[in-house]
C-alpha cells in the first residue's frame, strides 16, 4: 500500500476513535448531567440525545473497523469549518446574552450567506421559517423554555 492509503487508514481510524469516545461520553456522561427530567410528557428530553449519541458511537466504530480509502482533504476545507464553528460559538454566547428569537435569525442568516445560498426565498425560509418552527416545536409542543 502507498503511504498516502496508510495515512487515510490511519486518520479514518483515529476519527473513528475519537467519534466513538465521544458517542460513549455524551451517553454515559454528558446527557445524564445535562439534560434535566421532565415532570410528565410523552418523551423523555434525554431520548433523542442518547439515540443520536449511539448513532455516534456505532459510525465511529464502523469508521475505525473499515476505514475509507478518500485521500486527505485540503487543509483550507479544514479552516473554513473552524470558522463555521466559531460563528456557531458566538451564536450560542449570543444566546445567553440575548434571546434565541432575537439570535436565531440573525445566526440562520449569517450560516446561509457563509455556506453561498442567495436565493431570497430560501433565505427568508432559514431565517424566519426555520428559527419559528424550532420555537415552534420546542415551547409549544415539548412546553420546554428556550434561552
Amino acid at each position: 500500500m502507498s503511504r498516502e492509503i496508510l495515512l487515510t487508514y490511519s486518520a479514518d481510524r483515529f476519527s473513528g476513535a475519537l467519534c466513538t469516545l465521544f458517542g460513549l461520553a455524551m451517553y454515559f456522561a454528558i446527557i445524564p448531567a445535562y439534560v434535566e427530567k421532565a415532570e410528565g410528557g410523552n418523551i423523555a428530553p434525554q431520548t433523542l440525545p442518547n439515540i443520536l449519541s449511539l448513532v455516534i458511537v456505532f459510525c465511529g466504530v464502523l469508521l475505525a473497523v473499515k476505514p475509507t480509502t478518500h485521500k486527505v482533504q485540503d487543509v483550507r476545507i479544514f479552516m473554513k469549518a473552524g470558522l463555521y464553528v466559531a460563528v456557531l460559538a458566538a451564536a450560542i454566547y449570543a444566546v445567553s446574552l440575548f434571546e434565541f428569537l432575537y439570535v436565531a435569525p440573525v445566526f440562520a442568516l449569517v450560516l446561509m450567506i457563509m455556506i453561498g445560498e442567495r436565493k431570497p426565498l430560501w433565505l427568508a425560509l432559514g431565517t424566519i421559517g426555520t428559527p419559528s418552527l424550532i420555537w415552534f416545536l420546542i415551547t409549544q409542543i415539548l412546553d420546554r423554555a428556550l434561552p
